[in-house]
């Protein structure tokens, strides 16, 4: 199947979002896995990283990834990792146009924010955890330093596991909710349940991040999208935001 990428502009910032189709992984990372930590073969993930950055008019080795931990850190990069070690870090921002930031997720929401104006961008990586530990409003704050400014970021999150399926204990969502109430959810079926997206929205909009737009995608409910929770052995779908 070809891509179906989830893609949007805005002065001159790319958004794109990823599906499972276009790529040359075996079940059950088929197709497009892009996250080389997940036990599929490295060649494959090579290769589809490429095909994902062609399709998306970007050079492959112009493309910055993260080792992602659930955490609050932020690194503020100029050019890819290189031979460097990849850090530890759950969003990475940059003012290097043309210059790609790329999130992994699975299930947790993946944010890509752009200030056009200042030339800043970032992408951050919003699992439960990393939610609460506020990453996204640490991004933010490290796109603020730099010059960008909240009434002008953009902001667009993809393809997540929603409220309506995200089931955890009881206690788990209390602890969630107390730190931020808009994630507090129900399922479907009426047990608890966290929606991740929506606290990571409620945060951009305290922050005074006003343009702000959500993916409809529920990883969970989708066959066109990696899910964690429903399949555990899976690949990883990917989130890039570039500039011109």
């Amino acid at each position: 199947m070809a891509h179906r990428f989830d893609t949007s502009t805005a002065g001159g910032a790319h958004f794109a979002f990823t599906d499972r189709w276009g790529g040359v992984s075996a079940v059950p990372y088929e197709e497009l896995n892009l996250g080389g930590a997940v036990g599929d073969d490295l060649d494959a993930v090579r290769t589809n990283r490429e095909l994902a950055a062609k399709s998306l008019g970007l050079e492959a080795d112009r493309v910055v990834w993260m080792n992602q931990v659930h955490g609050p850190d932020v690194a503020v990069i100029d050019e890819p990792w290189g031979d460097r070690p990849v850090p530890e870090v759950d969003a990475v921002v940059t003012t290097r146009r043309g210059l790609a930031l790329a999130v992994l997720t699975a299930d947790c929401t993946p944010v890509l924010l752009a200030d056009p104006g200042a030339g800043i961008v970032a992408a951050a990586h919003a699992g439960r955890p990393g939610m609460i530990a506020g990453v996204v409003p640490a991004a933010v704050a490290a796109m603020a330093e730099l010059g960008a400014e909240p009434d002008r970021i953009v902001a667009r999150t993809g393809p997540a596991v929603c409220g309506r399926c995200y089931e955890v204990p009881d206690a788990m969502r209390a602890e969630v909710a107390a730190v931020e109430p808009a994630a507090y959810a129900e399922t479907s079926w009426g047990t608890p349940a966290v929606d991740v997206t929506a606290g990571v929205h409620a945060q951009l909009e305290r922050l005074g991040v006003r343009d702000r737009e959500q993916s409809t995608v529920c990883t969970l409910e989708s066959g066109d999208h990696f899910s964690y929770r429903r399949d555990r052995t899976t690949g990883r779908l990917a989130g890039y935001v570039w500039l011109d």
